[in-house]
Parts: C-alpha cells; structure tokens; sequence
C-alpha cells in the first residue's frame, strides 16, 4: 500500500495529548475538525488554527477550543498576518504531532509539504494539493517517513477498507459517487443550469466550490487523480459508481472475488475523527447509521457521455506529470467564469478538456513550475468559446 506508514501503527497513540494544527479552521471542513477536536479534548491539544479570512470567527474558534495560536492570512482585525514562511516554521514546532489540512485548492502545497518535511502526520482534506502535485507530495512523505491519511470521505473509506491488506492483492478501487443534482435527471438541460442550481447538493453540505465540482463530477475526476497517488494503483484499477444514498462511501474489490465496502452516515466528523485518531476508534459524535427499517442501497454506471469530467481525470493520470494541475487550474477558471454567467455549465468540462489538450505535461516538482501551468490554463479558459 502506497500510503504512508500506514501500517505502522504510532506506539504513543495513547500515551499523550498530541498537538494538532488545522489549516481552514473556518471552513466547512475545518469547522469540523474544530468540533471533533473539542470532542476529543483528552487526545489532542488545539497548537495552532489558521485561515485565509473570517478572522473574528477564527478568534472565536480559538477561543473555544483553547487554541494556543492562531493566524488568519488576509485579515487584519483577527490576528498577526504571517508570511508562509512563519507558518511553515510553527508546522515543523516539536509542539505539533498532526496537520489537518482543509484549506482549499492549491493554496496548502506549500504548507503540507513543510509538514511531511518534519515527519508530521498530515490529515489531507485538500484534494487538489495531491491532484496538483501528487507525485511531489508522495515523495516528500516518504524521504521523511511522514504519514499522510485521507480525510475525503471515499478516499478515508478506501483507507478503511485496505488496512491490513496488499494493495498487490486489490483488483479494483471503486470509488461511490452521490451523482450530484443532474445524474438522477436527465430531463435537465445541462446547457440552462443556473449556479443556485449546480449548488443545491443532494446530500452532503459543503462549500461552495466542491459542491459545484460534485455537480458536474470534476469532484470525482479529481479523486481518480487521488486514488492513482495515494495507492500506487493503475488507471485501469479505478472505478466509479454513482450510488445516490452516499450510505456506502467506497469499497475495494480484491482478486479474490472478496469486496469490502465502508457505510456510515453522511457527515464528514467520522473520517475527520478517524483520520485523527487512527490508529484507534473513538465513540462517535454523531448517531450511527440504523438497521432497524428497510434500507436501500442502489449502484449505478455514471454517465459518462453527459459528465465527459470523469474521463478527464483518467486522462490526466495517463499523462502524468503537470497534467493534474492543469486540469485543476482549467477547472477553477471554467468554474468562476460559469458562476459569472460568462460560460454555460455544460461548458466547464470542456473548456477544461481544452486546457489538458494544449498544454504538455512536464514534471510537476516546483512551485514555478506549478504555476506557469496554472496561468497556461488559465488563460486557456478564459479564451475559451462555448
């Protein structure tokens, strides 16, 4: 299994208070892990809160859970503004045993990589750091025997799912996919759906940029990306179902025929408090899923004529290399000029296709790099005709 050291089991698990730091404490994830780190008072210690705004509600969150620091990066009336540097600096502090990183897009790399430098275990909510940059981030946790841990409900299952086990053993990932809004209807025009539309989620509450990625399954494209990076895996080895209950949050299939499949209730708090406590099991937070009324689970093919997103996450894990941060980048650009009414829904997946077509892939091993790919693309969408 690709995953780092994860089967080997930290032996002072128990033993102390471990420090913890959050990154986009005020976001629809980190308010979560603030919740579950509050719940788990007696395991961890709150080092260090952070985010890019909202700085009175940070103030507050630190409060609350007793937060040794906090710092929120662009707003003045919270707290000291740092440069990436000093935050970098308090990540690597012997203070801090685990990073739970929530802060979305690209924004974190530097950040998660400063902790893997340090040996950290990182909680990784932040899809697209590993979509980006995930052989750089796969390589640096493992030159310094850091452990990374999935808190993407599908990718925490899979985790779940293959402890214990060989990934030499496992035949297929299959990867569980709500549908979003439009699967369940083919009766809507993709062509006419408004953004209040696109961000009215059917199951799960989440921001606003993930739940428009969900709609159109760049969100599932991007955890193909994952899944490639995480667990060494081939693109052949990847599957998606739509399952529209979410009650199964992914399954592994081994080659013995044997497939194991993760349940549990729609809320983000049961693999943020795995991710965290693993490799133990604490009582939940929140009210386990009941068998005690008929239940229905349904397994769909996705429609991947009608969402042409899946296949560009295939692709990018064939090209390798920048591929995924050029369609991270693309995708980004495609989703803001649709929520500014400059481009149709059905338009974001190709304009993003176009991006993947046009720039090569090369190695995505620095920020430069990154970068020059993400303005590419960019200016690739922004040219872009429906």
């Amino acid at each position: 299994m690709t995953l780092i050291n994860a089967t080997s089991h930290p032996s002072d698990a128990s033993a102390k208070r471990r420090g913890l730091a959050i990154l986009g404490a005020t976001g629809s994830i980190g308010g979560r892990a603030v919740e579950v780190a509050k719940a788990l008072g007696e395991c961890f210690s709150v080092e260090l809160l952070t985010n890019a705004t909202q700085g009175r509600r940070l103030v507050e969150m630190a409060r609350d859970c007793k937060a040794k620091e906090r710092f929120c990066v662009g707003d003045a009336d919270a707290s000291t503004l740092p440069d990436e540097a000093t935050v970098c600096e308090l990540l690597a502090s012997p203070r801090i045993d685990v990073v739970l990183c929530a802060v979305p897009g690209i924004q974190a790399l530097s950040q998660v990589l400063a902790a893997l430098e340090a040996g950290k275990t990182v909680a990784l909510a932040s899809k697209e750091v590993l979509v980006s940059a995930g052989a750089w981030v796969m390589e640096t946790a493992r030159r310094h025997g850091a452990r990374l841990l999935p808190v993407d409900s599908e990718h925490c299952a899979i985790f779940q799912c293959l402890e214990g086990h060989s990934v030499d053993d496992v035949e297929r990932l299959i990867l569980t996919c709500s549908g979003g809004p439009f699967h369940a209807h083919p009766e809507v025009d993709l062509k006419t759906v408004t953004p209040e539309q696109a961000l009215r989620h059917p199951t799960w509450q989440m921001g606003p940029k993930v739940t428009l990625d969900c709609a159109t399954l760049m969100n599932k494209a991007f955890e193909l990306i994952e899944a490639a990076h995480l667990y060494g895996v081939l693109e052949k080895q990847l599957q998606v179902v739509v399952h529209p209950q979410a009650l199964v949050h992914s399954m592994v299939a081994f080659r013995d025929g044997a497939i194991l499949a993760q349940m549990g209730p729609t809320d983000m708090r049961l693999p943020i408090q795995y991710c965290l406590t693993w490799p133990e099991r604490r009582p939940a937070m929140m009210a386990p899923l009941a068998f005690d009324a008929p239940l229905r689970l349904d397994f769909l093919p996705p429609d991947v004529n009608r969402f042409p997103a899946l296949e560009l996450g295939r692709r990018a894990i064939r090209l390798g290399g920048l591929a995924g941060a050029v369609l991270n980048a693309a995708n980004d650009a495609a989703c803001q000029r649709f929520r500014d009414g400059t481009l149709p829904f059905d338009a974001i997946p190709r304009a993003a296709a176009a991006a993947l077509e046009a720039i090569p892939s090369g190695k995505a091993d620095s920020f430069a790099q990154l970068d020059r790919a993400r303005r590419h693309a960019e200016n690739i969408v922004m040219d872009f005709i429906a």
